[in-house]
């Protein structure tokens, strides 16, 4: 999987993808990330990318031209199966979401900033928005790194456990059941003896009745969906 990742802080990118599962994925060639830095595509000696909103108003807005000529020259090297948009009012992330995107194999994230891009880009390009959570940040580097880490990690041969995302927290609309770790009893408290049994059957039925319990009452809105 490619993904380039516009945006007008790409420094701020470097670090969440050189650690961790996220670098064991580049380095086994299963996920490339391109940082794009938005200003080289600007037209003006100050490589400026926002302006004035019209109607005035408080905050810059991203303009047309510098992401469309990004878009366009990106466009041109290959074929993207969607061109996604970070924004607060996109359709909030969620893992049959990430499940969908990981079978992608090239995608553009546009990270916004300022108060926001022009609406004509969003019309013209932008195929998905996304959100991840009803907050603001100041721009959607951010939102790009943890979309990025939520799809890279679900790719075949990126986890040394290649089962392990299949027990996650929201793969079947529960939360993850407690897991445990030695010493088997710490500060009083002991691991569940069905944990130490060894019998399979019943540790998963256990499991699964721990998940079910704990959606219930943590996220009960996921059982009612």
């Amino acid at each position: 999987m490619r993904i380039d990742i516009i945006t007008v802080l790409p420094d701020l990118l470097e670090s969440p993808f050189n650690h961790s599962i996220l670098k064991r994925a580049k380095e086994k060639g299963l996920l490339e990330v391109n940082l794009v830095n938005l200003r080289e595509f600007s037209s003006s000696k100050q490589k400026q990318v926002d302006d004035y909103q019209y109607g005035g108003g408080a905050g810059m807005v991203m303009m047309c031209e510098p992401i469309s000529n990004c878009i366009e020259h990106l466009k041109k090297e290959r074929s993207y199966d969607d061109i996604i948009y970070m924004t607060p009012d996109g359709d909030v992330m969620n893992q049959k979401m990430m499940n969908t995107f990981s079978l992608k194999k090239n995608i553009i994230i546009l990270c916004g900033h300022y108060k926001g891009i022009d609406e004509r880009i969003r019309q013209l390009y932008i195929t998905k928005e996304i959100s991840i959570g009803d907050y603001v940040l100041s721009g959607g580097e951010l939102a790009a790194a943890i979309f990025v880490d939520a799809v890279g990690r679900l790719l075949p041969g990126v986890l040394s456990d290649e089962t392990s995302a299949l027990f996650d927290s929201f793969q079947d609309d529960l939360l993850s059941p407690p897991v445990y770790t030695r010493p088997e009893t710490f500060k009083e408290l002991k691991v569940p003896e069905v944990l130490l049994s060894g019998h399979e059957k019943k540790i998963n039925e256990w499991r699964h009745e721990q998940a079910i319990e704990r959606t219930r009452t943590r996220r009960p809105d996921l059982l009612d969906e």
